[in-house]
């Protein structure tokens, strides 16, 4: 199965680099799913509705959150309905939405995919090793499912890089998004699930974290207040990472970056 995971989306920018570059990414790539952060496509804070209708309509299979899930107050009651948008598992019983769900695919395939949300730096939650552990007891990499995904929304690439292996073997993929920086250590773990601690943003890279660097710059050196940040809206660069998984067992034979367009250098795997 060829897998891809898209980073954090932010605001225009990062939904209109995503969505021209898609159907080419699911053509040269040979795609069966597509899995993206859209946690800061509407105007750099939360998702709407709208969004993401749009992204599922792209064929986008998973969409994730993570903690500007509630910033569009909209969301709430869509998230109980539209179970492909999904936010942290470890947030407490009774919070809208869902933390994981089963999608179905091509030729009787289905996949699982489980947000977390990491807690150094964090807002506290509930713990997200725990909540991993919970919802795998429910399904078998391999059999009931072909594959799994943990999307860990964490600050920290220790708390990220402790969730690849303590998941190693169980998955076949584990990464981390919410830096918004895309980082070099693309890889299948010993027990052979694949790992990057951060799948980066897609959107303007000549900013702060996808917002105009102005106020940014002037929060850090001057330590007072401005104005509501806003993202960037030069031209974006799609970052995420592509997994090839076994057929039988689930687990990554290949774990690569993707990095397209905009201003890092690029990176494309070879389909093969």
């Amino acid at each position: 199965m060829n897998i891809l995971y898209c980073g954090d989306v932010v605001g225009r920018s990062g939904r209109t680099a995503l969505l021209d570059a898609l159907p080419g990414l699911k053509k040269d790539l040979a795609l069966d799913l597509v899995v993206v952060c859209g946690e800061n496509s509407a105007h750099g804070f939360g998702i709407s509705t709208k969004i993401c209708d749009e992204f599922l309509a792209a064929g986008i299979d998973v969409v994730t959150t993570g903690n500007h899930v509630w910033d569009q107050r909209e969301i709430l009651p869509y998230l109980d309905r539209q179970h492909r948008l999904i936010r942290p598992a470890n947030f407490p019983p009774g919070t809208p939405g869902v933390g994981h769900v089963v999608v179905d695919l091509a030729r009787g395939r289905k996949a699982l995919v489980i947000q977390v949300m990491g807690r150094l730096f964090m807002d506290p939650l509930d713990c997200p090793f725990r909540a991993v552990d919970e919802v795998l007891t429910r399904y078998r990499l391999g059999a009931t499912v072909q594959a799994v995904i943990v999307d860990i929304h964490a600050e920290a690439t220790s708390e990220k890089m402790a969730m690849g292996h303590h998941c190693d073997g169980r998955v076949s993929l584990v990464v981390g998004s919410h830096s918004h920086v895309p980082t070099a250590d693309a890889r299948v773990l010993k027990g052979g699930s694949g790992y990057m601690s951060d799948a980066g943003m897609c959107g303007d890279y000549q900013s702060v974290i996808g917002m105009v660097p102005g106020p940014a710059v002037h929060r850090f050196t001057r330590k007072t207040p401005t104005d509501r940040l806003t993202p960037a809206d030069g031209p974006g660069t799609v970052c995420g990472v592509f997994v090839q998984t076994d057929d039988r067992s689930g687990l990554a034979l290949r774990c690569e970056p993707v990095r397209l367009g905009g201003d890092l250098a690029p990176a494309m795997p070879i389909a093969r």
